[in-house]
């Protein structure tokens, strides 16, 4: 039984959760989440146990100094409250740690038990995964559920994903077993630049949040982060032609895929994103997810001078795969990676 002392009654409380490791490439969900924290000044008031979840051996403690004092920080997922003000005043329980080494359904089950004593309404899961989309394109977010209800209410594809799954793909499925309404959020990220951190895709996901929650998230220095790297890898691409023809290639098979449709429905959702703000006011190791389900590294390198740089990538067969867009469950559905769920794919 989980008993929550100090922590007061919640207002249409949404859990939000993300895990480093095989489901966050370019640390762009897990960032998104301790953002949140950040911003709205989360206070942590519980601590799954590592030694229950985590293999020491692959995620390690880390020690440090405290006022002359040696402490060691254990590698665990930890859950904290922020309320967000306004008009409609309503509560976030964040839930921020690494992908478990073993015992899964425990862990989730632990979870499940503290959403169930906050009484949480909706479980939203952000991850993200590498993919064949170019860095100069908005990035593609995939929303997908297991609820053909909920998919239809919020405009979100039901997943119908198989294959290799992380632990947003199984948090998911037994937020669906345990009758919690639950959905991820899937950005996807060049595997060229997979090296962190990402804050264009972190600043994707956190607008596709806003727009899911209905609510204003203060942004701080994100947008102008994201425009920053991408001047960046903008510049590290251009010191390649192979990387340039490469990028180039992605950008014509994205703007073919396009639909006008769908860029009106981006103009509409960035314009009700604008009033919202205005009438707001105020402010690992080992591979990731790819589209296909499998794993890939990260494909920086560094280059002579030291500077971090793109790779020559492979020549695409048809200069797009089959997941680049949106991951296999691109059409139907994003999933991809663990849990297929990402950029180009989507969870289940």
């Amino acid at each position: 039984m989980i008993e929550l002392e100090g922590v007061p009654e919640l207002i249409d409380p949404v859990m939000v959760a993300a895990f480093e490791g095989w489901n966050d490439a370019g640390d762009a969900a897990s960032t998104a989440v301790a953002h949140l924290e950040r911003e709205w000044k989360g206070e942590v008031f519980a601590a799954l146990d590592a030694e229950d979840y985590y293999d020491f051996q692959v995620n390690r403690p880390t020690v440090f100094m405290d006022g002359g004092v040696r402490k060691i920080t254990w590698p665990t997922t930890r859950l904290s409250v922020v309320r967000i003000g306004g008009d409609k005043p309503r509560d976030l329980v964040l839930v921020r740690g690494i992908e478990p080494s073993m015992r899964w359904r425990s862990f989730c089950n632990e979870l499940l038990g503290f959403a169930h004593e906050l009484g949480v309404e909706l479980v939203v899961i952000l991850g993200a995964l590498l993919g064949d989309t170019p860095h100069t394109r908005p990035v593609p977010i995939s929303g997908t559920t297991s609820d053909t209800d909920l998919a239809r209410r919020m405009d979100l594809e039901e997943t119908k994903y198989e294959g290799p799954t992380g632990i947003v793909g199984v948090l998911q499925e037994a937020c669906t077993h345990a009758g919690v309404p639950a959905v991820s959020l899937w950005a996807a990220v060049p595997h060229y630049v997979s090296q962190p951190p990402n804050p264009k895709a972190t600043l994707a996901l956190l607008n596709r949040l806003e727009d899911l929650l209905d609510l204003r998230i203060p942004l701080g220095e994100l947008p102008e982060d994201a425009r920053a790297w991408q001047v960046g890898v903008d510049q590290l691409a251009a010191e390649d032609s192979e990387v340039a023809e490469y990028v180039q290639t992605l950008e014509e098979a994205r703007d073919t895929a396009e639909l006008p449709e769908a860029s009106g429905e981006a103009i509409a959702r960035e314009f009700e994103r604008y009033l919202r703000r205005r009438d707001g006011g105020g402010p690992s190791s080992g591979g990731h997810a790819t589209a296909d389900g499998g794993e890939g590294g990260s494909y920086l390198r560094d280059s002579p001078s030291g500077r971090t740089r793109p790779p020559k990538p492979p020549k695409p067969e048809t200069g797009t795969g089959p997941e680049s867009e949106t991951g296999p469950e691109s059409e139907t559905g994003p999933e991809t990676g663990p849990d297929a769920d990402g950029e180009d794919s989507s969870e289940d």
